[in-house]
């Protein structure tokens, strides 16, 4: 079966809701559908890949796997913050099971996770999805706070695809 008709099928049964894990970056809150979601890491020094795309910062040794690194603060347009003892790397893979996409994003902190019923998600404005990634897909309202929802193909496809074609395989 392939994702997308599996998330189809648990939005049906679950009258359309979807679970988001959720994290900031600064004061905002973003978030990213929980079957993306691989695991959660600590903060991890990565190693360096010359002319690497702007926003990579590098490689990360994930148990053999040779795993791409975002610095999502930089994919987003966001100033640069230091790490600290809340800094996390949340490992993502999109894609069909024979060609998934393995890659990690620096978040300055993890939230939690949460259900998002269909209702409580509203289109982002145009100059949200303006230019060529649409890494925002929806805004939605949570306990009176504004989460980001974010495409995480997008965000894999614009600079890490491309340069790390074995990040696919990734084990």
């Amino acid at each position: 079966m392939k994702s997308a008709d599996r998330r189809d099928a648990m939005n049906a049964s679950r009258g359309a809701q979807c679970q988001v894990l959720t994290f900031s970056l600064g004061a905002e809150c973003f978030g990213v559908d929980v079957l993306s979601v691989r695991e959660i890491r600590g903060w991890t020094a990565v190693t360096t890949i010359p002319h690497a795309p702007a926003g990579v910062l590098g490689v990360l040794n994930l148990r053999g796997a040779i795993v791409p690194i975002l610095d999502l603060r930089l994919r987003l347009n966001l100033p640069a913050a230091d790490v600290t003892s809340q800094t996390v790397i949340i490992v993502m893979s999109v894609g069909e099971p024979a060609d998934q996409t393995i890659y990690g994003l620096v978040v300055d902190a993890v939230a939690d996770v949460i259900m998002l019923a269909e209702a409580e998600v509203r289109p982002p404005p145009a100059l949200a999805s303006a230019g060529p990634a649409n890494y925002v897909t929806g805004l939605g309202m949570v306990s009176g706070r504004m989460v980001i929802l974010l495409n995480a193909t997008a965000l894999a496809d614009h600079g890490v695809t491309p340069l790390f074609p074995s990040a696919r395989d990734a084990a």
